[in-house]
């Protein structure tokens, strides 16, 4: 009999079975699709020779995650960071520039300065502190209080209405909102604004790290981790439930809550997780490109990650318009006439993931969910906005819309990339209110996925929580 078995082979699930093979258990990974990494595979989606990642590319958690440090992820895979951690272009050929050094960023915001280095700079201060309180569940006394402090004070300015008393230009509210905009929910968001500051907090910091050759490589590393250690991997695995893993002593689900519905759940659980509720959908596609996209500013040639969708009233509006069921950039739409685009472009950072002179890139925006959309002219007119002469350099692309993601993956329900929506509710109930939210009322099963504390992100403080916890209750280990 397995020890333990994990459902999913995504960061958390990945991370969850390194725990246990440390702690000398056995460990089977059982994961549905035919290649690991859930959120971190990477294919030729497009033209053979050109590697994109399916999900994340840029990973602004990973070079920050204490899980990574303390399993050696960080030194057995290659990164990159970038000068540029992010850019906004606007208007005119003017763009927000979020260097790595903050001096040099606050610089570039010029009367917005010294407003932008009072925002991050505390945090920035204080970063263990701050990493440490966002890095769990809010439900528990932080380790730096001050920090915290410093972290909730900000997170209610730029949450609420008061979000923008600091600034008195465009350029830094715009630079930000790319920022919280992340969070794919209604805009000012107390919940957003966390994530945002949190995020660009490590752009000044550790940086927005890249893995080179692809997201692929650190599942790549947490497997082989796993079987050095003598754990093993099974894909084209599909577990449709509970009752197809009774095995082993414990089980660890890096899947969305609904896996849970195919057991028997006591009435109280059952009715706290059916009021647990998914956000909205992200709508995908990839480019292959035969040259670097000809942004008005060139400062934006740079960067990695790239927010478009203009102002800060303008993304808000995409937002919102998102989050009651409308798409932006279409006929009503909502109110908003333009989407707001998450743009990645890892080729100028790491050209080893197309033929030489040549790139790929990435773009995402959020859609009400379960959409049907094909997000490619919407997002290809939306990066010609500001860069002219984009659509001459597309050699090929290939879409995927926020149903067919949740085809992909079962854990983006309704194209939901983030396992729930990201609400003050919800960071506090994930899914339900517990002190140990990660253990579920089914014996020995765990659920160790983005929909448990500390929320989505590449990191594996998920699954790190979820396994040091069965460790201690299944085995009496610590």
């Amino acid at each position: 009999m397995t020890d333990v078995t994990v459902v999913g082979s995504g960061p958390n699930g990945l991370v969850a079975a390194v725990v246990a093979a440390r702690a000398g258990l056995s460990v089977r990974v059982l994961e549905a699709a035919p290649t690991i990494g859930g959120g971190l595979r990477t294919a030729e989606l497009t033209l053979p020779g050109f590697r994109h990642d399916v999900c994340s590319t840029v990973h602004p958690a990973g070079l920050a995650s204490p899980v990574f440090r303390k399993l050696g992820l960080l030194d057995r895979v290659d990164w990159v960071v970038p000068e540029v951690s992010y850019a906004h272009p606007l208007g005119g050929g003017r763009a927000g520039i979020a260097w790595r050094d903050l001096d040099r960023t606050a610089d570039g915001l010029e009367a917005d300065g010294a407003a932008w280095r009072s925002l991050l700079a505390p945090l920035l201060a204080r970063s263990r502190g701050v990493v440490d309180f966002t890095g769990s569940q809010l439900l528990r006394v932080p380790h730096d209080p001050v920090a915290a402090l410093k972290f909730g004070l900000r997170a209610l300015e730029q949450g609420t209405a008061a979000w923008n008393t600091r600034f008195v230009g465009d350029v830094a509210p715009a630079l930000f909102s790319g920022v919280v905009a992340h969070a794919a929910g209604g805009m000012p968001s107390l919940a957003s604004a966390g994530a945002g500051l949190l995020i660009a907090m490590h752009g000044h910091g550790v940086g927005w790290g890249l893995p080179i050759g692809g997201s692929q490589t650190i599942a790549d590393a947490l497997a082989d981790e796993l079987r050095s250690r003598g754990g093993e991997i099974v894909t084209d695995a599909p577990v449709a439930s509970l009752a197809e893993v009774t095995g082993s002593r414990a089980v660890l689900l890096d899947t969305s809550p609904e896996l849970l519905f195919t057991a028997e759940l006591p009435g109280r659980y059952a009715r706290a997780l059916r009021r647990y509720r998914y956000g909205s959908g992200v709508a995908k596609v990839d480019f292959a490109l035969s040259g670097p996209v000809p942004w008005r500013n060139a400062e934006v040639r740079l960067a990695p990650t790239v927010h478009l969708g203009g102002s800060r009233a303008e993304i808000a509006a995409a937002e919102n318009a998102v989050a009651r069921g409308y798409q932006p950039g279409i006929a009503g739409g909502g109110g908003a006439e333009h989407p707001y685009v998450l743009v990645a472009q890892p080729t100028v950072a790491d050209p080893s993931r197309a033929p030489a002179g040549q790139h790929v890139l990435w773009a995402y925006t959020h859609v009400p969910a379960g959409s049907t959309l094909d997000p490619t002219e919407l997002v290809t007119a939306e990066v010609e906005r500001f860069a002219p002469g984009f659509r001459d350099v597309v050699l090929a692309s290939a879409a995927s819309s926020a149903a067919e993601l949740g085809r992909y993956n079962a854990n983006y329900v309704g194209g939901d990339i983030y396992s729930g929506a990201l609400t003050m509710a919800q960071l506090l109930k994930r899914p339900v209110v517990s002190p140990k939210p990660w253990r579920t009322p089914v014996e020995g099963v765990y659920l160790c996925s983005s929909a448990t504390p500390p929320g989505p992100a590449v990191h594996g403080m998920n699954g790190w929580f979820a396994a040091k916890l069965a460790l201690r209750e299944r085995f009496g280990l610590h």
